[in-house]
C-alpha cells in the first residue's frame, strides 16, 4: 500500500512539473508555435496528474470520471491545437508577424 502511494504521488508531481515547465514557456516565449506547443505541454502535464489522481489503491478500481475527463480534455486539446495553428498561419499570412514584437512594429509602421 505504501508503494502505491508513493507511485501516485510520483506521477502526480511530475504532472505538475511538467505543467509549470508549460507554464513557463507561455509566458517566457513571444512565438506563436512556441506558445501553442507550450500548451500542449501544460495540458499533457494536467492529464498525467489526473490521471494519477484517478486510482484508489492498488485493491480498488480506478474511478472512471477522471479518465473520462482526460479523454474529453485530449479531444478538446487536439481541437485547439488545431484553430491556434490556423490562426497562427492566418496572422502571418496578413501581417508577416509570427511573434507579439513583430506584430507590434508592424502596427507601429502602419500608424
Amino acid at each position: 500500500m505504501e508503494l502505491f502511494k508513493q507511485t501516485a504521488f510520483f506521477y502526480s508531481i511530475t504532472g505538475v512539473s511538467i505543467f509549470c515547465i508549460g507554464l513557463y514557456g507561455l509566458i517566457a516565449y513571444d512565438h506563436f508555435i512556441r506558445k501553442t506547443i507550450a500548451m500542449n505541454i501544460m495540458g499533457t502535464g494536467l492529464f498525467l496528474a489526473l490521471v494519477a489522481l484517478a486510482h484508489r489503491g492498488p485493491e480498488g478500481t480506478p474511478d472512471p470520471v477522471p479518465h473520462g475527463m482526460v479523454l474529453t480534455g485530449i479531444v478538446v486539446s487536439v481541437s485547439a491545437t488545431a484553430l491556434l495553428l490556423g490562426m497562427v498561419v492566418y496572422l502571418f499570412l496578413e501581417t508577416g508577424a509570427t511573434d507579439l514584437k513583430g506584430l507590434i512594429k508592424k502596427r507601429e509602421r502602419d500608424k
